[in-house]
């Protein structure tokens, strides 16, 4: 495998500069944007709220945002936490009601978290712990959120619904998580006052438009890098890939994996930093990761298990149990499909441990609908000495539907059984 990867927008961001533009008084332009199913719910959702939101050409999307009204009917976002999470802080701000739905996968996922917050600046909350759930505004009161577990989501649906309220908004995070939410706000204009672990929003509670252009995503460039460090003979170039210090622990753990990794073109972007990430086929060894790390890779350690399984040695990844409330039971599901692979791998409470070495693979993969299963299997297959086959790849469409056509580019044979 070889050349240079077309990384897809970033998902995180696309969400947010959907959403952020629909809060700001005129035309927010986003170029970049990720047109996944995900991102596309995000932007339907925006529209059921009386947002205008439309493309006017390949991944570039014009915003015209102002008061949103309460919609007609239920707020479907597909299979998107982040959509639902971040939608029912934005909403409960702007002082709305709307009920918010999704799929099978997301109706299972825990709104407990982001409810409870919620429900502790007046906002009042119908439904059980999952969706369905509707939110009724407006913000009363401000709040001192402690963010545990770490969670971008919790934490903008918090900074989202401050944004209705003069009352003071604090998030506390002993643990950092993604901070796109607290760059993009300040970037259109919002006061934040960050301290080491806490941020506090100002008195500046109004978006401006802008120009946003969204940086590549690094939980999907994971996948192409993954293949390269473990297919013989690879070597890919992920360009104007993002490097937040929050989304780069999958490339820090190939570092320290011994990967031969290189990084061009750093600089700085609306506040983030982006770059070139190269990585090239070279030996790779077992290591070591706690939880204080994984918050930055949490997308990406599904792939990363399938690069310890080709790697020398023992690979110990703690702190996994935000894994078992994603898409999936990803940590499950990760163990699962190694050990069908060959791999000696088995999990202790959230701690994944996989001895590494030669991958037999031949195995049929059970995704139970997950997107990133799916992926990091086939990238297990493109090494393994036998075809790895998974049950279904419809889904991968949620967050980068350009996935086989952009691995197929580089040299991967991916091919649809019948």
């Amino acid at each position: 495998m070889a050349g240079r990867f077309a990384v897809p927008g970033d998902k995180s961001l696309s969400h947010r500069a959907l959403i952020f533009g629909a809060l700001a008084e005129g035309e927010t332009v986003v170029s970049g944007l990720l047109e996944s199913d995900d991102v596309l719910a995000t932007a339907a959702a925006l529209r059921a709220f009386g947002v205008r939101v439309e493309q006017f050409g390949p991944g570039r999307w014009r915003v015209i945002g102002g008061r949103w009204r309460s919609p007609d009917g239920p707020i479907d976002c597909g299979n998107s936490g982040t959509g639902a999470r971040l939608l029912m802080g934005a909403a409960a701000g702007q002082g709305i009601t709307a009920t918010f739905t999704g799929d099978a996968s997301l109706s299972r996922r825990p709104m407990g978290r982001v409810r409870r917050p919620l429900e502790a600046m007046g906002v009042r909350v119908e439904g059980g712990q999952t969706l369905p759930l509707t939110v009724h505004g407006p913000v009363t009161m401000g709040i001192h959120h402690r963010n545990v577990p770490a969670s971008a989501q919790v934490k903008s649906a918090v900074l989202l619904a401050g944004l209705g309220t003069d009352a003071e908004v604090v998030i506390e995070e002993p643990v950092p998580s993604r901070d796109h939410s607290e760059i993009m706000l300040a970037a259109m204009g919002v006061e934040l006052e960050r301290n080491g672990a806490f941020t506090r929003l100002g008195r500046r509670r109004t978006l401006t438009p802008a120009l946003l252009q969204i940086a590549g995503d690094p939980s999907s460039a994971a996948f192409a890098l993954a293949a390269a460090a473990i297919v013989p003979g690879s070597e890919v170039t992920a360009p104007d890939m993002l490097l937040n210090p929050q989304r780069s622990g999958f490339v820090m753990a190939l570092q320290r994996m011994g990967a031969d990794v290189a990084l061009a073109n750093v600089r700085g972007q609306a506040g983030e930093t982006i770059g070139d990430v190269r990585v090239r086929h070279g030996p790779i060894f077992g290591a070591e990761f706690t939880p204080e790390e994984i918050p930055s890779m949490i997308d990406e350690i599904p792939i990363l298990a399938v690069v310890a399984a080709f790697a020398r040695g023992e690979t110990r990844i703690e702190g996994l149990d935000e894994l078992r409330h994603k898409e999936s039971d990803r940590l499950a599901l990760m163990e699962q499909g190694l050990r069908a692979c060959g791999v000696a791998a088995g999990s202790d409470g959230d701690t994944l441990v996989i001895q590494g070495g030669s991958v037999v693979g031949g195995a049929d993969i059970r995704t139970h609908g997950d997107h990133r299963i799916a992926m990091a299997h086939l990238v297990l297959g493109l090494a393994s000495q036998q075809r790895v086959t998974v049950d279904e790849a419809e889904m991968i469409a949620t967050s980068f539907p350009t996935y086989v056509g952009a691995m197929r580019a580089l040299g991967a044979d991916i091919a649809q059984t019948a």
